[in-house]
């Protein structure tokens, strides 16, 4: 049974407040900063220029939110935290990224200034202890509480692993941040899956972190929405691809649960499914790995013929499959996860086939036609049966003369 605490639904409320109300304010910050994203190719989906540096209100609610729960519930204990070299090294690799993010979105850096300040923040992270060490032999009903059950990663293979988890994250829901509220919605459902995940599994200081992400995303929301007023930038797509993975390592990676690897795969499956696509596409076509372009799922949705809102909606949903797959793996186990997931393919499989038909206005003409012909059709049936039984009528009228005529003579 999951139980939500008082002080989840208060780190909730206090990230959705100051969230909500910071959005104007960095907004305003944006436009007098020259943070303004200007729709100067056919990537663009907006036609007017859009503020950036939205990430900073999310920023804001996460930080506060997550800061005040940890304080009110154990002060002596969040300062010891704080002093922790895992914990430094956190904050430290998140200052970067936001400043990095910061910096873009006003001056637009290149990927190949971008990502080796990435790979920074992403060694200080894991060069401090928030790393995967063990991965837990697949298919064990149980904990696994003894070595022979796991597979212990030496160091290096332990730091590149965490390495290019963290940065790939990153990156990915930064790749998806092209349709308005996307990537916002896609991390906020991540974030929500996680939450439960580390309600189920008690762990209570990740399920305060991850309601705090929540309750940031969802004050921000209103304001990126389509039609948005703002977009988040590369402030908070990085951010949120950075924090999110440091959540998975600490609140599933870390586990020696069986399949806990799998967990944060699931959770943040569209985000690693659409890089991992677009990676391929631009190898095969012989074009840079960084190099933008117009392949990714939401604009193929869009190209299909599906408005802005229908294409955010109908990701948002298979983000959210993804996840409910992920919370059946941890309170379920593997076979109902299995049952789950086959049953989501074969109707999202069945849905896909005629999704671009759901927005085609059906032909009134045409249907008339049917109607139509249809009400003919079956006039004539009636006048064919009524004059079967006139015929029939008629003979039973000559049989029954010629009977009487017979009993005459």
């Amino acid at each position: 049974m999951i139980t939500i605490e008082f002080h989840h639904l208060v780190a909730f409320a206090v990230a959705l407040i100051v969230a909500f109300f910071a959005t104007p304010i960095v907004r305003k910050i944006a436009v007098n900063s020259g943070a303004v994203n200007i729709p100067n190719d056919n990537r663009r989906i907006h036609k007017r220029p859009m503020a950036l540096m939205g990430g900073l209100a999310i920023i804001a609610g996460f930080v506060l939110a997550a800061a005040y729960s940890f304080a009110t519930k154990d002060i002596k204990s969040f300062t010891e935290y704080l002093k922790k070299p895992e914990t430094l090294g956190i904050i430290a690799g998140v200052l970067i990224i936001i400043i990095l993010g910061v910096i873009d979105d006003i001056k637009a850096l290149r990927a190949r200034v971008k990502f080796p300040v990435q790979l920074i923040a992403a060694i200080i992270v894991v060069s401090t202890g928030t790393r995967i060490t063990t991965i837990s032999k697949p298919f064990q009903a149980t904990v696994a509480i003894h070595p022979s059950m796991m597979y212990m990663l030496g160091d290096i293979l332990a730091y590149i692993i965490s390495i290019l988890w963290i940065v790939g994250m990153t990156n990915a829901i930064n790749l998806i941040d092209g349709l308005d509220g996307l990537a916002a919605g896609v991390s906020g459902i991540a974030a929500i899956t996680l939450y439960i995940v580390s309600v189920i599994r008690r762990q209570d200081d990740i399920a305060i972190i991850a309601i705090s992400l929540v309750g940031a995303i969802a004050g921000f929301l209103p304001y990126n929405f389509n039609p948005a007023k703002i977009f988040m930038g590369d402030t908070g797509a990085t951010f949120l691809g950075f924090i999110l993975a440091i959540i998975s390592i600490e609140g599933t990676m870390k586990s020696v649960t069986a399949l806990a690897v799998a967990i944060p795969i699931l959770v943040l499956g569209l985000p690693i499914f659409d890089t991992m696509f677009a990676i391929f596409r631009r190898l095969l076509h012989g074009k840079p790995i960084a190099e933008a372009d117009r392949g990714h799922l939401h604009h193929r949705l869009l190209d299909m013929g599906l408005s802005h809102r229908m294409a955010v909606i109908s990701l948002y949903i298979v983000s959210g499959a993804l996840g409910l797959v992920s919370i059946a793996l941890v309170d379920k186990g593997l076979l109902p996860s299995i049952i789950l997931l086959i049953m989501i393919v074969v109707f999202g499989i069945g849905g896909a086939r005629n999704l671009k038909d759901i927005t085609v206005t059906p032909d009134l003409n045409n249907v008339e036609q049917k109607k139509t012909a249809g009400n003919e059709q079956h006039r004539d049936a009636q006048l064919e049966a009524a004059s079967g039984m006139k015929q029939e009528g008629s003979l039973e009228e000559k049989e029954i003369s010629g009977t009487e005529e017979n009993k005459g003579e």
